[in-house]
């Protein structure tokens, strides 16, 4: 998005001239993709590919989203492209829902489908005689000990239950910051804000050390069966969204620091919190059909 225009009237809504950054983001993403490809299958250039996809990344991330932040305090969105801005927000989120809804189905009919059947429930008899004979219908499944399948699960009591209370204590102080920006209160904010930052880290660093021991202790990992292939995609992808919101959060605080949003425009702030509690609701999920359940 680029502000060329060297005039702009607040009342109109605002189109962006021609911008070469999705085209880069295009090119820097290709080539992250080939270089962890070549890397994954050991071909030699693969790992300066790959850093050379992830800088072209990072430059474009700053370059891009520099222009729009400056676009946004020199006062080129009004309230119809806010709204457009809010709408975007929500299917965006509303997508989000879709893909772990896809994972929460994938485990739901392994579970209370597969299984079953394979242990010779309804019309499973003659699968579970001449596919898999003496299979026992259980759940977490442990396949044969000799490729893989045994292995011990995570406690749902442990650090599962220290990530959930880190999760929501910081749906709490994201929101006690929001209030605190609405108030003009820009040392609460910051204060508030940086502890939801601390969590969310605090929340990755037990999540990493978890998947340590599951792989180095419990014999967990994705080649564990259908228990461990969807463990891990439900979880992993999970981190994945709190790494992205948490650095988004870090960019918050960075632009609050900077007198960036006011009390009455901030939707770069209040998109962020959005992404943040959709990101503990499906946590709530998660602790409850994979490590309670």
């Amino acid at each position: 998005m680029s502000h060329t225009s060297a005039s702009h009237h607040s009342e109109l809504y605002y189109v962006p001239s021609g911008s070469p950054w999705p085209i880069i983001a295009t090119i820097a993403l290709f080539t992250t993709m080939l270089g962890a490809s070549l890397t994954l299958n050991h071909i030699a250039p693969g790992g300066w590919v790959l850093l050379a996809g992830i800088a072209a990344l990072v430059i474009m991330l700053f370059g891009w989203f520099g222009e729009v932040i400056h676009e946004s305090v020199t006062g080129f969105y009004n309230a119809q492209v806010d709204g457009s801005f809010r709408l975007g927000m929500i299917w965006f989120i509303f997508s989000e829902v879709m893909f772990f809804a896809a994972f929460f189905g994938a485990l739901y009919y392994a579970r209370a489908l597969v299984v079953p059947w394979l242990g010779g429930e309804g019309d499973g008899a003659l699968t579970n005689q001449f596919l898999w004979s003496g299979y026992t219908a259980t759940w977490p499944t442990n396949g044969p000990a000799a490729i893989g399948g045994a292995f011990q699960t995570i406690g749902a009591w442990g650090l599962p239950l220290v990530n959930t209370l880190l999760l929501l204590s910081s749906g709490v102080t994201v929101t006690i910051a929001h209030h605190a920006l609405r108030k003009g209160a820009r040392g609460q904010l910051l204060l508030w804000l940086g502890a939801t930052v601390l969590l969310g880290s605090g929340f990755l660093y037990f999540q990493a050390t978890e998947y340590l021991h599951a792989y180095h202790v419990l014999g967990l990992t994705l080649g564990s069966g259908i228990y461990g292939s969807t463990f891990f995609m439900l979880t992993g992808f999970h981190g994945l969204h709190v790494t992205l919101g948490t650095i988004m959060l870090t960019v918050a605080w960075l632009r609050c620091a900077k007198g960036h949003f006011s009390r009455d425009h901030h939707f770069g702030f209040e998109a962020i919190a959005w992404y943040w509690h959709f990101v503990d609701v499906v946590w709530l999920g998660l602790f409850l059909f994979v490590y309670v359940l």
